[in-house]
């Protein structure tokens, strides 16, 4: 636990400093969002970025802007997820 004396002054000295992202695995995002299962997550997930296939290309549905990789570990941003999801309601309004 830090010393709160040392946790403001660093917002004092760092007064820009954004928070930290909650990055989440499929899995804790899922335990933690129980409305999205792993299952789901994965298929929009898997339909994240455009595909190429024999008709064409296939656009894809803009999720990777949320989805961040470290080597073959793949993590969810929280706040940009749940930013995607507002987006897609305004493509129906």
């Amino acid at each position: 636990m830090q010393n709160p004396n040392l946790t403001q002054a660093i917002k004092d000295a760092y007064p820009a400093l954004p928070p930290p992202r909650t990055l989440l695995t499929v899995r804790q995002f899922s335990d933690k969002h129980p409305a999205f299962t792993q299952g789901s997550l994965r298929n929009l997930i898997f339909l994240a970025n455009n595909r190429k296939t024999s008709q064409g290309t296939i656009q894809g549905n803009g999720l990777n802007v949320a989805l961040v990789r470290i080597g073959r570990k793949l993590l969810i941003d929280e706040a940009k997820f749940f930013q995607w999801i507002d987006q897609q309601q305004e493509n129906f309004k």
